[in-house]
């Protein structure tokens, strides 16, 4: 079982903070690739309880602001406040309670090919609490219920499923640890419509039924306007736009007008 310093934990218990106040924040973070700047000195303010998309196109450093809120990677200069804490330098240990803080809906899901579905959400319950296996067993049917899956989906194999019922079985262990955070890394991906609007649905319902904030990164205009409280629109390494859809819509920024032009168009 993963351990981790009780300065760490202490650190991250969940405090008394209202609605709206920062609970993420990058100051004049850098991230580089070679040459080549992803991140270009960035300012950014997640609000405790809104689903925030960062809206911007392929390979423009969305996915990658993501994962700094969680330390799976860290700025080359700048900081990254997670509920209070800078945590863009803490040792990999100390990791751990910004990750179950903030649970992470990878693009491609990424269940573990060999378990279950039962054993796939029963996982990171094993390893990070100290609960019966009938405790388990209770939250893994109440986090299916969650993302409208019967408990006769748990003893399925991944290869078994499709692709919408991958993301709400990823979705389901995301949520399983209870986590004040969900990280959404382009949740309606590779769906069909009618998929990616459950999908959808289900952002903003457990946004709001869990009392959680939301970061979704896409670049697919339908998806930002059903879920997002607000927009942070990400080109050539600087959030060049952030605000309401209304906002957005009402944009003189020429780079955010097309893009939301583009994604409106038929194809």
């Amino acid at each position: 079982m993963t351990t981790f310093s009780e300065s760490a934990v202490m650190r991250f218990v969940k405090g008394d903070r209202p609605p709206g106040s920062p609970i993420i924040e990058f100051k004049r973070v850098v991230k580089a690739y070679g040459s080549r700047r992803v991140l270009d000195a960035v300012d950014l303010v997640v609000q405790r309880g809104e689903v925030l998309v960062i809206l911007g196109g392929s390979g423009t450093g969305k996915s990658v602001s993501l994962r700094h809120m969680n330390g799976l990677e860290q700025p080359d200069s700048g900081e990254v406040w997670v509920d209070g804490v800078e945590v863009s330098r803490l040792p990999e240990q100390e990791l751990v309670p910004v990750r179950k803080k903030a649970g992470m809906l990878f693009q491609g899901g990424a269940l573990f090919d060999s378990m279950t579905v039962f054993e796939n959400i029963a996982f990171a319950l094993r390893e990070h609490t100290t609960w019966s296996e009938e405790q388990i067993s209770a939250r893994v049917g109440e986090v299916l219920g969650f993302v409208n899956l019967g408990r006769d989906v748990e003893r399925l194999l991944p290869s078994s499923l499709s692709g919408g019922m991958k993301k709400r079985v990823s979705l389901a262990r995301t949520v399983a640890l209870k986590p004040e955070i969900l990280l959404y890394d382009e949740p309606t991906t590779g769906l069909d419509p009618v998929t990616a609007l459950t999908i959808n649905r289900l952002i903003v319902d457990l946004n709001e039924r869990l009392a959680t904030t939301s970061v979704v990164v896409t670049h697919d205009i339908v998806s930002t306007l059903f879920v997002a409280d607000r927009i942070a629109f990400l080109k050539d390494g600087q959030f060049i736009f952030i605000g309401t859809p209304e906002e957005a819509y009402g944009s003189d920024v020429p780079d955010l007008r097309a893009f939301l032009a583009a994604g409106e168009s038929p194809e």
